[in-house]
Order: C-alpha cells, then sequence, then structure tokens
C-alpha cells in the first residue's frame, strides 16, 4: 500500500488513524478527504498536518465531483470514516445522515470501483445491530435491526458496501466497532461531556435511569485492529471490533467523577432519548482469530489517560467553544 485515501480525517476517530499510520509506515502516503463539517477539527491534525506524506482535500462525499478530486493521484486503498454520527442529531436532520451515509457512500465505492482500489475498509458501527437485552452479544452473523436514524443510515452504507463487492468485485471489508473513546473526541461525545461539564461544575444530562450499557473501546485500539483489516482482511467479510469494556452510562459517569474529585450530585437525570438502544456488546473473536487483534487498554487505563488529557488540554477545549478552531477552514 503505497497511497491511502481516508475519509473524515479531520475528526476524532479519522485523524488518531492518520497519525498512527503516518507514525508505524513512514513510506505510505496519505491524502485526508474531508468537508471540514461542524465535527471535523484542523487542530486534531496538529501533529502531522506539515507531515510531506499527508495533504488534506477539502471535499464532501455527498458531491461525486469532490471525490474525483481525491482520486486524480492514485490511490491504492480507501479507508472510510466520513459520516454523520451523532445519534441526537440523526433524530432532528434524519435526512442530512441520510445523504451523507448512505449516498456519501455510494459515491465512494462507485470512484473506488472505477479507479481498481486495492482494498476499501468502510468503518461502521455495532448500533447497526440494535438493541441487546441483559445477556449475549453482538457477532458479524447479527441481524440488522437499527433503531435510529444514525444506525439504519449506516446499515445503509454498509449493504451498498457489501454489495460493490458481490456484484463488482470491489475488495471491500466491512468493520464494526463498538463506542470509541479518547482525547480529542469532540464534546457533543458522552464521555467529554461528563468530563467538560464537571471541570466547570455543571450539571452533567443522564438519560432515563442511566442503566443504558455501553461498550468501549480506547480509540488507538479501533486504529490498531482497521490497519490490520486494510492490510490483512479478507474482502468481502465483516469484522466486529469491540472493547471487552461493559459498563452502563450512569456507571461510567460516577467513575469520571470519581476520578476528578467532583460530586455524584452533578448528575442530573432527564428525558430519555427516542429509541434508545437498552445495551450494546460485541463479540471480537472472529477479529481476534484472523487478524490477530485484542484490545490492549482496559477501561480504567484508558479513562484515566483520557480524562488527564481533557484536562490538560484547557485551549484546545476553549477553542471548539468559541469556534475558533474553524478559523483556519
Amino acid at each position: 500500500m503505497i497511497r491511502l485515501l481516508v475519509t473524515g480525517g479531520l475528526g476524532f476517530i479519522g485523524s488518531h488513524f492518520i497519525e498512527y499510520m503516518l507514525e508505524k509506515y513512514p513510506s505510505l502516503h496519505i491524502v485526508n478527504l474531508d468537508a471540514a463539517t461542524y465535527a471535523g477539527n484542523p487542530d486534531n491534525t496538529e501533529s502531522f498536518r506539515n507531515n510531506p506524506s499527508y495533504r488534506w482535500i477539502r471535499g464532501d462525499i455527498r458531491s461525486a465531483e469532490q471525490i474525483r478530486q481525491a482520486f486524480v493521484d492514485q490511490i491504492d486503498g480507501v479507508v472510510h470514516f466520513a459520516a454523520e454520527s451523532h445519534v441526537d442529531r440523526s433524530i432532528s436532520t434524519p435526512d442530512l445522515f441520510a445523504e451523507t451515509n448512505v449516498l456519501g457512500t455510494l459515491n465512494l465505492l462507485e470512484e473506488a470501483r472505477r479507479h481498481n482500489v486495492k482494498k476499501f475498509v468502510h468503518v461502521s458501527t455495532d448500533e447497526v445491530y440494535g438493541s441487546l437485552g441483559d445477556d449475549g452479544f453482538f457477532t458479524e452473523q447479527s441481524p440488522l435491526a437499527p433503531n435510529s436514524p444514525y444506525a439504519a443510515s449506516k446499515a445503509g452504507s454498509d449493504l451498498l458496501a457489501r454489495s460493490y463487492y458481490h456484484t463488482y468485485g470491489l475488495p471491500v471489508i466491512i468493520t464494526r466497532c463498538s463506542n470509541n473513546y479518547g482525547p480529542r473526541q469532540f464534546p457533543e461525545k458522552l464521555i467529554p461531556t461528563i468530563i467538560t461539564r464537571a471541570l466547570k461544575n455543571r450539571k452533567i444530562p443522564i438519560y432515563g435511569d442511566g442503566k443504558n450499557v455501553r461498550d468501549w473501546l480506547h480509540v488507538t485500539d479501533h486504529c490498531r485492529a482497521v490497519d490490520l483489516a486494510l492490510r490483512q482482511g479478507s474482502p468481502g467479510e465483516v469484522y466486529n471490533i469491540g472493547g471487552h469494556n461493559e459498563m452502563s452510562n450512569l456507571k461510567l459517569a460516577e467513575y469520571i467523577l470519581d476520578l476528578l474529585g467532583k460530586p455524584h450530585s452533578l448528575l442530573e437525570f432527564v428525558t430519555d432519548r427516542l429509541g434508545h438502544d437498552n445495551r450494546y456488546a460485541i463479540d471480537p473473536s472472529k477479529t481476534q482469530g484472523e487478524l490477530g487483534w485484542k484490545p490492549a487498554i482496559y477501561l480504567a487505563e484508558g479513562l484515566d489517560s483520557t480524562v488527564k488529557w481533557y484536562v490538560q488540554s484547557e485551549e484546545w477545549l476553549r477553542r471548539i467553544e468559541s469556534g475558533e478552531y474553524r478559523g483556519g477552514l
């Protein structure tokens, strides 16, 4: 793999992946196609933006023409992170999620097919499987049963990706991960919301009774798994990537408050989210067996380092809160 196209590389997971790949493979060239929406933060690329092996192209995957600009030079592989991903926003603007996640993925698949890319990794989510009860785990054979517009749009994009392998022979691999966390995650997500509000002694909203359970995956573990899927994964296959770190939202919030030395009284129960899934949990046995991957960062260690990063990153947070992070776009 000589030249890799990464979509959504200004975002949380995408920027970590580019950083990881450039450090691990010095001869690799990466083109980052990102529309620089509100969640695309140029500050996330500070460690590699001046690397001669990196280039950012501002482009929206909803535009086939803008995607073509990223394929002007030969692209050997694609790792597709770009997506609208916040469930609450999908409830209020489902059309945007359908356009970006479904139509955008179709545009990208089609251009990759025209250029005969050697590998296309479509990064998805465990939310496409729907909701679990108190027992059991999602496997790659679990039926798709999405319950939010976000999850439905990702399920639609997964099926398009699958079809391009079976119909056109495009070497597509689908990865489905559990909830990511780590440094540089946009403050609207649960863990940074808890941290940033606690630091200001502001109330922290907890949906419903807080008993909804998520399986947490450190972003660095996710990047390692996607790299392995890109290099060793079999076309046409799905690989689940889970952290083996289940915790209810309430216990998670309490744990973070304890790390910060803040009172649990900051927690405030609010009306539950529409269609709120009860539990997500992934069985990553296939990924471990075929790709030799397993999570290396336990939740206690990962949360501790993540909390410390936010505490020490006042300027990064201030630039987001003030909107200055978009000044250079």
